[in-house]
């Protein structure tokens, strides 16, 4: 455990959530598929697997929390309509549950959105509302908005029902692959980790849970080495997804991490830019530069060698078409 007491968490938040979660989201979410790499596994000399959150109707595992956290509002509160603040892919969870269950829904976003995710949104029929420079920036505005037009906010990932619905990927990945001995997971505000990890070290505290991040967004990273959220400064990175602050005023998620993580490791924009082109060409599969920090933690030997099943989860595919053909070209001249 690298930070402190978590009596108050595992009182508020439990595997009991977890499976909770998952009735609750059937409706919405279907299980995801999981396959073996075997291209992945000749490298890591280990059976080596792939969790595809990337198939879901809107390209990333968000729609997990989203929905749990939706379907758990009170017929009032879906009456009024709800609000989020997002990179992205949460952004697009919020809006596809809202759209599918009728409720009206608002998405803040800073200008940093790659306009993939922006034409994703649009055609959710979110309304969309630009501001600032950063997710800290579209946050502000949006508890502004929310204050101002009594929507409930859907937090992207620092919220007891959005860590227990991304929980629901650690049974699945669990019921396939019982005997998984490392599971990869990409890293940001956490909740994707504290979930899985809640979910799989209370099945058996010997998984190791492996967070990855970029370099460019080490947010997570920072704070847990500061042993409190710090702030750092945005900057442009092929796994868009992971940027975004964990909240001055974090509640759940930088404690999970601290509990649940075995190790983060820091993935360069080479090494993101090289796995992203390479599961195009191995694996016909385009993943965004998120889930490619699973996948260069596994080519680039960064885990530890032992025996055992890894399972990466690949977060999603929502990346611009401009940035996969860049992408490929370098991928061609590294190859030849």
């Amino acid at each position: 455990m690298i930070l402190g007491d978590l009596q108050t968490i595992r009182e508020e938040l439990s595997i009991r959530d977890i499976w909770e979660a998952r009735k609750r989201i059937v409706s919405i979410v279907n299980k995801t598929p999981l396959i073996q790499s075997f291209v992945l596994s000749e490298k890591a000399g280990r059976p080596v697997y792939l969790k595809l959150e990337n198939v879901h109707d809107i390209g990333a595992f968000k729609v997990r929390g989203a929905a749990n956290k939706i379907l758990s509002l009170s017929e009032d509160e879906k009456k009024k309509g709800v609000a989020t603040f997002s990179t992205g892919n949460h952004g697009m969870a919020v809006a596809y549950v809202a759209k599918s269950l009728g409720i009206n829904a608002v998405v803040c976003i800073s200008n940093r959105v790659p306009e993939a995710k922006l034409e994703s949104l649009r055609r959710l029929n979110a309304q969309i509302e630009i501001y600032g420079h950063s997710q800290d920036d579209a946050e502000e505005y949006c508890y502004h908005l929310a204050e101002k037009k009594g929507l409930t906010i859907i937090p992207p990932f620092d919220d007891p029902h959005i860590i227990a619905g991304q929980g629901t990927i650690g049974l699945e990945i669990v019921e396939d692959v019982p005997h998984v001995t490392d599971v990869i997971v990409p890293l940001s505000g956490g909740g994707l980790l504290s979930g899985i990890g809640l979910a799989l070290k209370s099945i058996d505290p010997n998984i190791r849970v492996i967070g990855v991040s970029a370099e460019h967004a080490p947010v997570m990273y920072e704070s847990l080495k500061a042993r409190k959220a710090v702030k750092i400064e945005e900057r442009d990175t092929l796994a868009d997804s992971l940027l975004g602050g964990i909240g001055m005023d974090n509640q759940y998620t930088l404690q999970m991490v601290g509990q649940y993580t075995d190790d983060i490791l820091l993935i360069s924009e080479e090494e993101i830019a090289y796995s992203m082109a390479f599961m195009m060409d191995k694996h016909h599969m385009i993943i965004e530069g998120a889930a490619a920090t699973g996948v260069a933690a596994v080519l680039e030997n960064k885990l530890p060698r032992h025996d055992g099943a890894i399972v990466i989860v690949i977060s999603g595919h929502n990346v611009d078409l401009s940035v996969l053909f860049q992408l490929i070209q370098r991928y061609n001249d590294l190859s030849h």
